[in-house]
């Protein structure tokens, strides 16, 4: 199974993380959005392989995540 990891720095981005959290797409299930206030990160930690979601988030922000990468899961 692999696990996409993707980071956007908000500090130069066209949004809050506010905002954003507010307009945020349902994700299929075992997908998390994740944030750190502090540095003004937000992501997405996704298991589905889905990417429906990430062109509204790329709207959102304005540009594509800083990070992004893939991993097998180990089990």
């Amino acid at each position: 199974m692999t696990v996409r990891l993707l980071l956007w720095s908000l500090a130069d981005s066209k949004t809050t993380l506010d905002e954003l959290r507010a307009k945020l797409p349902p994700l299929p299930e075992g997908d998390a959005w994740i944030s750190d206030p502090t540095t003004e990160c937000f992501g997405l930690i996704s298991f589905s392989g889905s990417s429906t979601e990430l062109e509204q988030i790329r709207e959102l922000v304005g540009k594509d995540p800083e990070i992004g990468e893939e991993f097998e899961l180990e089990t």
